[in-house]
């Protein structure tokens, strides 16, 4: 049998809950020296992750103000969680698939109780293996990304789309 997740999770992690600002949320994550913080109801019932590419996303490119903006509002819904129990190669399978590098721990009823994050798994796994993780957590799209010049408040509003998740492939677009 391989190593838990508990053996390298880091415990207790800094929370935030749905009506804690963006701009504080940043300060913790600078702070605690993170990129994702666990969104929490109820004290300790995991409901989402605000990642600092929700917030660049998000907030700053859409110009939403960081000091009134919740982070309820931007938080990331869809989660991937393991349990403390759960086999460490469990874990870069599913941060390999969904193309995270954090996860959040929880127990019964959603009680968050951890994170994992590649450097915790890095600190234990074997070389290879987590090289093998860390490149495919980290495969960039295909195709270049080109701009076509400044995007202003008019011509781009918030939608759906501008929402996304990692592996979501970006809308494409026409020409006018």
């Amino acid at each position: 049998m391989g190593t838990k997740i508990s053996d390298v999770m880091t415990e207790r992690p800094r929370a935030v809950e749905p009506q804690t600002s963006v701009r504080e949320a940043a300060r913790l994550m600078e702070v605690d020296d993170v990129g994702s913080l666990p969104l929490v109801e109820d004290g300790a019932r995991l409901v989402g992750v605000v990642t600092d590419r929700d917030i660049a996303i998000r907030v700053v490119a859409h110009g939403l103000d960081p000091e009134t903006t919740g982070v309820g509002d931007v938080a990331s819904r869809e989660l991937v969680t393991l349990t403390p129990d759960d086999d460490l190669d469990e874990a870069l399978t599913l941060m390999a698939s969904a193309q995270v590098r954090r996860l959040p721990i929880v127990v019964r009823d959603d009680e968050l109780v951890g994170m994992v994050s590649q450097a915790d798994i890095a600190r234990t796994a074997k070389e290879k293996h987590v090289g093998e993780v860390v490149e495919a957590i980290s495969r960039a799209p295909r195709g270049p990304r080109v701009s076509g010049g400044d995007l202003n408040e008019e011509s781009r509003e918030p939608d759906e789309a501008s929402y996304r998740r990692d592996d979501e492939p970006l809308p494409e677009r026409t020409k006018e």
